[in-house]
């Protein structure tokens, strides 16, 4: 039996992991940069633009993931992280339109109990 010599390697295989793992950067990659977390927003016909300067955000997922502040945080958690602004800050809450509305409710009582006043909810207006 007599051994064949290797001449050449076939790089069809590493252009495929490649091409995956290209894709994969890449998707990832437009989320970080946006620095968004993607909500489905419910509609309001009575909505005002806001500055891109809100001191505080509030964001629920359909998921009841729970983000203050682009951080993802526990809902028990809520209470310590208000604890670091003023009753005067400006909140504003997004809240998808799939999510539980027992959550919205737990974070306006919580912001209630504390005092905070200056509260807007994020719609999206067509």
């Amino acid at each position: 039996m007599q051994i064949k010599k290797f001449d050449s390697m076939n790089v069809v295989p590493f252009i495929d992991i490649m091409l995956v793992l290209l894709v994969i950067v890449l998707t990832t990659a437009t989320f970080v940069a946006r620095g968004i977390i993607p909500v489905d927003l419910s509609e309001g016909k009575s909505a005002t633009k806001i500055t891109e300067n809100q001191i505080l955000t509030i964001t629920i997922k359909a998921d009841g993931e729970i983000f203050f502040n682009k951080e993802s945080i526990q809902k028990e958690q809520i209470i310590s992280e208000l604890s670091h602004f003023k009753p005067e800050s400006e909140i504003s809450i997004s809240c998808d339109r799939s999510a539980k509305f027992e959550n919205f409710v737990y974070i306006i009582d919580i912001l209630k109990q504390k005092g905070y006043k200056n509260l807007g909810i994020i719609t999206k207006y067509e």
